[in-house]
């Protein structure tokens, strides 16, 4: 797609904005049309997350952003605390939820000073702020409701269907954005970090934006600049080139030098240590999920759970064979995802079948 543009960048003028619709199903359609996604990387389309099968009886709002190098969302709670309140309390009348929880680590004192008093400032009786502890992965999704709450998410399941809906700050301020000046999604705040970066910094950047642009914009390349990541140093995937463009996934860009990457790709054998189980915040059996991926039993992948890996990383951080289990994972997880697929369009395809044997 090619979009033609004046190239000036300029706001609707404030008479041509139209107002915050009153009707909740307009407001869920406002949403969708301004392309509003869960900006902490899942980039799930926010209204259909706040369609919750249930009634939500807590909103958690996530700055819980414990992943190593990314720092997007603290500056933006620093910096724009009061409309990440405002679009928190936003999020909570959508949902009708009585509580919403404001949940940030506890090595970010500024951000939670900052939305301390934007929410004191505000004297809403639903806002909670919430401290938690710095450990990774405490940002996941069912890691902070078994946290914050005590409840344990079954396996297969969501936490929209026991009434609890998690949503980014990065996403509540750009639902602010949208109540307030009318403006769609169109950029981000972006963590530009890593040795081979000349300024780190944190950028509000357009989505589209090529992401050698913004290494420019932060004083180029250092000598010694040897790959790029897009997302923390756990969870991030190593990018081509710079030309790839900023997307609303991209909440972080690494410029890694030799010391900030693995230099050693050889594997040895597993152990069978068990580091791996321990070090899961998913509760899962990694060693045994890797046996099942090796050999090509799907059905293994299945009853151990592998849908419910985060892909955090943990596992292969602890791995004294240096196996790479998260990347075995992926590749698991697109497998099964494929065999479902085709089961679906072979009971479709029959379905069909039947139908015109039925015509006839």
């Amino acid at each position: 797609m090619v979009i033609d543009t004046d190239g000036r960048d300029e706001s609707l003028p404030d008479t041509a904005k139209p107002q915050w619709p009153t009707r909740r199903a307009d407001q869920f359609k406002a949403l969708r049309a301004a392309g509003i996604v869960g900006l902490g990387g899942a980039v799930y389309p926010t209204a259909t997350k706040l369609a919750t099968p249930v009634k939500c009886k807590t909103l958690i709002v996530n700055g819980a952003e414990c992943e190593p190098y990314i720092s997007c969302d603290d500056m933006l709670m620093r910096e724009r605390a009061a409309d990440v309140v405002a679009g928190a309390l936003l999020l909570a009348d959508l949902l009708a939820t009585p509580l919403c929880i404001l949940a940030i680590e506890r090595d970010k004192p500024r951000a939670i000073q900052a939305v301390e008093a934007a929410a004191h400032e505000r004297g809403d009786a639903r806002l909670k702020l919430a401290e938690v502890p710095t450990i990774y992965p405490a940002g996941g999704e069912r890691q902070l409701v078994e946290l914050l709450t005590g409840d344990e998410v079954p396996s297969g399941r969501f936490p929209t269907e026991f009434g609890y809906v998690c949503q980014n700050v990065g996403t509540a301020y750009a639902v602010q954005r949208l109540c307030a000046q009318h403006e769609p999604l169109l950029s981000r705040i972006v963590t530009v970090t890593g040795g081979g970066v000349q300024t780190p910094q944190n950028v509000e950047t357009p989505l589209g934006t090529p992401i050698g642009e913004l290494i420019a914009c932060c004083g180029g390349y250092k000598p010694g600049a040897l790959r790029l990541i897009a997302g923390g140093s756990m969870m991030g995937a190593a990018l081509p080139s710079d030309d790839v463009p900023i997307t609303k996934a991209t909440n972080c860009v690494i410029v890694a030098t030799a010391v900030e990457l693995r230099s050693d790709d050889s594997e040895w054998a597993c152990i069978r240590c068990g580091d791996c189980a321990m070090a899961c915040p998913s509760r899962l059996l990694p060693q045994e999920l890797l046996v099942a991926a090796t050999s090509g039993d799907y059905t293994a992948l299945e009853t151990l759970g592998l849908a419910d890996c985060i892909e955090c990383g943990c596992c292969d951080v602890i791995c004294p064979s240096h196996i790479a289990l998260t990347e075995r994972f992926r590749v698991g997880k697109r497998t099964l995802a494929g065999r479902e697929a085709e089961r679906v369009r072979r009971e479709q395809a029959a379905a069909h079948s039947d139908e015109q044997d039925d015509e006839s």
